[in-house]
């Protein structure tokens, strides 16, 4: 079946094409061989306090947090809201495995380093093996 042409086109309201700038990072990591504290990979309390400390310390706004423990000694899944976007952690200790997504954008500045120190500040206290981390820039 040929679908004839649009021949009104012209008359048809055009999309409006805005230009805009979200500038921010996000950071997307997986952390191998986790030989840090070990309790921040089963005691979501714990994690939870860690992560919103981290995110105070990376100069960041916390507008609200919840953390899910899968049982003792399981994993532990949590994220944090932030004002500028959010924080996102998963946990696996029976595989020495910690997943982590930080996202930080700010429309009056960059705030990159913020994202960083944030992910850096985590990455540390899990002191992996070996990590595989994506950087992702928005505009």
């Amino acid at each position: 079946m040929r679908i004839p042409p649009d021949t009104d086109s012209a008359t048809k309201p055009q999309p409006r094409v805005v230009a805009r700038q979200s500038p921010g990072l996000h950071l997307i990591g997986d952390l191998y061989g986790c030989r840090g504290h070990a309790g921040l990979m089963t005691d979501a309390p714990a994690l939870e306090a860690f992560c919103k400390q981290a995110v105070l310390d990376a100069g960041l706004t916390i507008v609200g947090s919840l953390f899910h423990s899968f049982g003792v000694g399981q994993g532990v899944t949590g994220a944090v809201v932030l004002a500028e976007s959010h924080l996102a952690i998963h946990t696996w200790p029976e595989d020495a495995l910690v997943t982590l997504d930080v996202y930080v954008c700010n429309y009056r500045g960059d705030s990159s380093a913020r994202a960083e120190a944030l992910f850096g500040a985590l990455q540390q206290a899990f002191a992996p093996a070996d990590a595989c981390v994506h950087r992702v820039w928005r505009r």
